[in-house]
C-alpha cells in the first residue's frame, strides 16, 4: 500500500472536518448582517419557527421506522450495517437541518440588501446562504463515508466483499431518510404554494405573497422545509450513494477485471482492489476543494450578470476538479490513465445535462408556454406537457453518451466513475441549488414588508434564476442516479457470481422481464401518490384561506387591524404533509423485498433496471415541465412578453399552468431520483442477505 493512498484517504474526512468548520464561519459573517427592520424580523421568525417545528414533528416520525429498520437490519445481517444506517439517516437530517438554519437567516438579509438597493450584496447574501448548505453536505459526505472507509477497510483485510458491506448500511439510512423528508417537505411546500396561488393570485387578484393571504407565510416556510431541509436530504443521499455504490463495485470486482485498470499489470490485485474502491472518496475529496475555492471566487463575479456568475462558478469548480484528478491519476496512483476519460465525461455529463435544464426552463421553450397561455390554462398546460417531454431527450442522449465513453475505457467501474465525478463538486451544486429557496423567501418578506417594487424586482429578478439553478440540480441528481444504478447493478450481480450463486439476466428470463414491468411501474405508482397527496392537503389550504377571507371582516380588502391567522395554515400543512408521506415512502421500501421473496433475486434484477429506465425519463420530464410553467409566469411578472402583465388573462392561465407543475418540480420528480438510488442500495443489502 503506497504512502499517497494513505495520506489521501486520511485526508478525506480530515478536510470534511475542515469544510464543516469554513461552512460554520460563513454561517457567522451571514448573522453579522443586518437583518431589517422590525416588521422583516418578524416575517422572518413566523418563517424560521414554523420550519423548526415541522422538522421537529418529522424526526419524531422518522425516528420509529429508523428504529425499526435498523433492528431488521441487525436481525437479517449485522450490529455494524446497522450501526452504519443509523449514522446515514442521522447524518441527512443533520444536513437539512443545518442548511434550513443557514436559510431562514439569510433569507431575511438577502430582503435587506435588496432595499438598500444592492443587487450584487444581495446575490452574495443569497448565496453565501447556500454555500453554507453546499459544504456541509459536502462535509458529512466525507466525514461519514470517509471515516468509515477507514474503519472497516484497513489495511490487510483478506475479505473485502464482506468488510464494505456495513457502508452500503450508511448508503440506505441516507436514502431512506430522504425519500421521506423529500416527500414530505415536497408535500408541504406545494400544498401551501399551489393553496396560496389559487386562491390569492388566480380567485382574489392579489399579489404573491400579499400579506393579507393567509397562506404566504405556510408556503414560505414550505420553501425551507421542502426546498432546502428536503433538498439537502436528497442531494446528500445522492452524493453518498454514488461514493458507496462505485465503492461496492470495485470491492465485487473479480481479479482480472481489476488487473485490466491498473496501468502496471503486475501489481497486486489486491492493492489495486483497494485502489479502486478508494478512488471515488478521493475525487469526493478533489471536487469539494474545488468547490469551495468556486464559492471564494464568487465574490469576483457578484456585481456581474446573475446567470453568468452562478454559471461561470459552476464551470470553475468542474475544471479544476478535473484538472486535480488529471493529476492525481497518473503521478500518485496505480490505476490506469484511462480512467481519467469517465472523470472527464461523467463532469462533461452533468454541465450538459445542467445547460440542457437551462435552455429548457430558462430560453426560447419557456416563451412557447407564454404563447400557449394566451389562449387559456388548457393550452398552457398542454404545451408546457410537450416542451417536458422534449426536454428529456437530449439530456438522456447525453448520459447515454457518457455511458458508452465511460464503459469503453473503464468498463462498468468507468461508468461508476462518471457518475461520483458529476457529482463530486456537489459542495457548488447545492450552493446554486439552496440559492433559490433563500431568494424566492427574500421575495416574500419584500413584500409582506411593504419594501416597495424596486426592492421587490431585484428579489424577483434573483428569485427567477433561482428556478432555474434548482432545475439544475435536479437534472444532476437525476442523471448521476442513472449511472449510479448501473454501477450497483454491476456490485448486485457481482455480489452473486463471488459466492458462487447463478442468477440468469437473460432477457428470455420471465422473473427479469416480469421484474423490470414491475420496476417500471413502480415510478409512475410513487409519482400518483405524491401528486394526490399534494392535491388533497391544497385543498385543505383553499378551504382554509377561503374560510378566513370570508369570515375575518375586512381582511380582503386589507382593512388596519384585520390580520390573517398563519398558524393555522402552518398547522394544516404540516399536519398533511406528515401523514401523506408515509405511503410512498413505504411502497418505495417494500416493493423490492416483496418481489425479491416472491419471485427471486432474477425478478429483483429486472426491477432495479425497469426503475431506473422509466425514474430517468419520468423525473427529468416533471422537473424540467414544472420549472418551465414556473419562469412561464416569472416571464409574463417581470414585463418580457409584450402585451402581457400581472392579472391578465394570460397571467392567469400560466398561474394555473405554474401550480400544476410545482408537484411536477418540487415534489414527485425529485422523489424518482432517491427512489432509483433507494431500490439500488435496498437491492444490493438483500443480495448480501441472499449469499450470507
Amino acid at each position: 500500500m503506497s504512502m499517497s493512498y494513505s495520506v489521501l484517504t486520511w485526508a478525506t474526512p480530515l478536510f470534511g472536518v475542515f469544510a464543516f468548520l469554513l461552512a460554520y464561519r460563513m454561517y457567522v459573517s451571514i448573522q453579522a448582517l443586518p437583518a431589517g427592520n422590525a416588521r422583516m424580523q418578524e416575517i422572518s421568525g413566523l418563517i424560521r419557527d414554523g420550519a423548526l417545528a415541522y422538522l421537529k414533528q418529522q424526526s419524531l416520525y422518522l425516528s420509529g421506522f429508523i428504529g425499526v429498520a435498523s433492528l431488521a437490519i441487525m436481525y437479517t445481517l449485522n450490529w455494524a450495517t446497522a450501526g452504519c444506517f443509523l449514522l446515514g439517516a442521522f447524518s441527512s437530517l443533520l444536513a437539512g437541518f443545518l442548511g434550513m438554519k443557514a436559510a431562514t437567516m439569510a433569507n431575511v438579509r438577502t430582503a435587506q440588501a435588496a432595499s438598500e438597493k444592492q443587487p450584487g450584496q444581495a446575490l452574495m447574501v443569497a448565496f453565501n446562504g447556500g454555500a453554507v448548505m453546499g459544504l456541509t453536505v459536502a462535509a458529512l459526505g466525507l466525514i461519514g463515508v470517509g471515516s468509515l472507509f477507514l474503519y472497516f477497510l484497513p489495511q490487510g483485510v483478506a475479505d473485502l466483499v464482506k468488510a464494505h458491506e456495513p457502508i452500503i448500511g450508511f448508503a440506505m439510512g441516507a436514502s431512506s431518510v430522504a425519500l421521506f423528508a423529500r416527500v414530505g417537505g415536497g408535500i408541504y411546500t406545494k400544498a401551501a404554494d399551489v393553496g396560496s396561488d389559487l386562491v390569492g393570485k388566480v380567485e382574489a387578484g392579489i399579489p404573491e405573497d400579499d400579506p393579507r393571504n393567509p397562506g404566504v407565510i405556510a408556503d414560505n416556510v414550505g420553501d425551507n422545509v421542502g426546498d432546502v431541509a428536503g433538498m439537502g436530504a436528497d442531494i446528500f443521499e445522492s452524493y453518498v450513494t454514488c461514493i458507496i455504490g462505485c465503492l461496492a463495485l470495485a470491492a465485487t470486482m473479480a481479479a482480472g477485471d481489476i488487473t485490466k485498470l491498473m496501468s502496471d499489470p503486475a501489481t497486486d490485485p489486491k492493492i489495486g482492489q483497494y485502489w479502486l474502491m478508494g478512488t471515488p472518496l478521493i475525487l469526493g475529496l478533489f471536487g469539494t476543494i474545488s468547490s469551495f475555492i468556486a464559492i471564494k471566487w464568487m465574490g469576483v463575479l457578484k456585481d456581474g450578470d446573475p446567470a453568468k456568475a452562478l454559471r461561470f462558478a459552476v464551470l470553475i469548480a468542474s475544471v479544476l476538479f478535473v484538472a486535480a484528478s488529471a493529476v492525481f491519476m497518473p503521478l500518485f496512483s496505480p490505476l490506469t490513465f484511462s480512467l481519467w476519460v469517465p472523470v472527464v465525461f461523467g463532469t462533461l455529463c452533468g454541465i450538459g445535462i445542467g445547460l440542457l435544464t437551462e435552455y429548457y426552463t430558462s430560453s426560447k421553450p419557456v416563451f412557447e408556454i407564454v404563447n400557449a397561455a394566451k389562449t387559456g390554462p388548457a393550452t398552457c398546460i398542454i404545451t408546457g406537457i410537450a416542451v417536458g417531454f422534449r426536454s428529456v431527450a437530449l439530456p438522456v442522449l447525453v448520459i447515454v453518451a457518457a455511458v458508452l465513453v465511460s464503459f469503453h475505457f473503464g468498463g462498468v467501474y468507468g461508468v461508476a466513475l462518471a457518475g461520483v465525478a458529476m457529482l463530486s463538486t456537489t459542495g457548488i451544486i447545492m450552493t446554486v441549488d439552496a440559492y433559490g429557496p433563500i431568494a424566492d423567501n427574500a421575495g416574500g418578506i419584500s413584500e409582506m414588508s411593504h419594501l416597495g417594487a424596486e426592492t421587490r424586482a431585484i428579489t424577483d429578478k434573483l428569485d427567477a434564476l433561482g428556478n432555474t439553478t434548482a432545475a439544475i440540480g435536479k437534472g444532476f441528481a437525476i442523471g448521476s442516479a442513472g449511472l449510479t444504478a448501473l454501477a450497483v447493478f454491476g456490485a448486485f450481480t457481482q455480489t452473486f457470481i463471488s459466492k458462487g450463486v447463478s442468477i440468469n439476466l437473460s432477457i428470455t428470463n420471465p422473473n427479469l422481464v416480469m421484474g423490470v414491468f414491475i420496476g417500471g411501474m413502480l415510478p409512475g405508482l410513487v409519482v400518483a401518490c405524491t401528486m394526490q397527496s399534494v392535491g388533497k392537503a391544497a385543498s385543505l389550504i383553499v378551504n382554509e384561506i377561503r374560510r378566513q377571507f370570508r369570515e375575518i371582516p375586512g381582511l380582503l380588502e386589507g382593512k388596519e387591524g384585520a390580520k390573517p391567522d398563519v398558524s393555522r395554515c402552518v398547522e394544516i400543512s404540516t399536519k398533511a404533509a406528515l401523514t401523506e408521506m408515509r405511503a410512498p415512502g413505504l411502497i418505495a421500501l417494500f416493493t423490492p423485498v416483496i418481489v425479491c421473496v416472491l419471485m427471486g433475486p432474477d425478478a429483483l434484477a429486472g426491477l432495479l433496471l425497469g426503475t431506473t429506465v422509466v425514474g430517468v425519463v419520468l423525473g427529468l420530464f416533471m422537473s424540467n415541465t414544472g420549472g418551465a410553467w414556473d419562469n412561464a409566469k416569472k416571464f409574463i411578472e417581470q414585463g418580457l412578453v409584450e402585451g402581457e402583465k400581472k392579472g391578465s388573462d394570460a397571467h392567469k392561465a400560466a398561474v394555473v399552468g405554474d401550480t400544476v407543475g410545482d408537484p411536477f418540480k418540487d415534489t414527485s420528480g425529485p422523489a424518482l431520483n432517491i427512489l432509483i438510488k433507494m431500490v439500488s442500495i435496498l437491492s444490493l443489502l438483500i443480495a448480501s442477505f441472499l449469499v450470507q
